[in-house]
């Protein structure tokens, strides 16, 4: 895998990102996000592939990046499928961080330095390469708008956009209503991502430990709604070497 291509987790937390104000919608849900994205670009990179509920290895070469080659290695130690509800709602210490900091390297989001209360450093990451995150809506706005089948990316971009609850944040008010059900619809078009995003509720939902019912299944035979409403997203202290949870706002 090249690092040309930008990663779906990347993708989901630019789209998340709000690039005037350095917040991000949803940012305790967007966190069991990032996690299934990184699922969901193993299983497009050809190493995990959806068995039932669970996720299986199928290749467990690494794929040239170091986050997700962690979370490969890690299913790879497992030695049977797991449960994506149980992979996904498992502890995820500094992924966010992980990720805004690589954008951060590549150019993608700038660190602004402030204070908490006037007191505790924190740090908010605004978007530099605004184009990139036009392209990114362009596409969902673009599945949305014409009823055509996307690509699968696209597909489990939508998936989980929609189930972290990012809907009333691209599309808000009474006027984006459609515009959050088309949103929604598109899980059916990738099974892997309409299987993570699934999770992902189930996690929200506290369902995690119940076994999913068979009409709730990758194709998307749900119609649950993922939490709506935007949340200003951490400010966050910056740690040098290490990395810090990211604090809601």
């Amino acid at each position: 895998m090249g690092r040309s291509r930008r990663t779906l987790p990347e993708e989901l937390l630019l789209l998340a990102l709000d690039p005037a104000t350095g917040t991000t919608a949803q940012p305790q849900s967007l966190d069991l996000g990032l996690a299934g994205a990184q699922l969901v670009e193993l299983a497009l990179a050809g190493r995990i592939a959806p068995d039932g509920d669970r996720i299986a290895v199928v290749m467990p070469r690494p794929t040239g990046d170091p986050t997700l080659d962690s979370a490969l290695e890690l299913l790879r130690r497992r030695g049977s499928p797991v449960r994506a509800v149980h992979w996904i709602g498992g502890p995820r210490l500094g992924l966010r961080q992980t990720y805004l900091s690589h954008l951060e390297r590549c150019g993608m989001v700038h660190a602004v330095e402030g204070q908490m209360c006037g007191v505790l450093p924190t740090t908010r990451y605004q978007a530099t390469e605004t184009a990139i995150s036009r392209e990114i809506r362009a596409r969902l706005d673009s599945a949305i708008r014409t009823g055509v089948p996307p690509d699968p990316r696209t597909a489990a971009l939508a998936a989980l956009a929609h189930a972290v609850g990012l809907g009333k944040h691209l599309y808000p008010g009474n006027e984006g209503r459609s515009s959050r059900s088309r949103l929604r619809d598109l899980i059916r078009h990738d099974p892997m991502g309409g299987l993570v995003a699934h999770a992902v509720m189930d996690v929200q939902n506290g369902a995690g430990a119940q076994p999913r019912r068979s009409g709730n299944t990758a194709a998307g035979g749900s119609t649950r709604q993922a939490p709506g409403g935007g949340v200003p997203l951490q400010s966050q202290p910056r740690a040098a070497g290490s990395m810090a949870r990211v604090v809601s706002a």
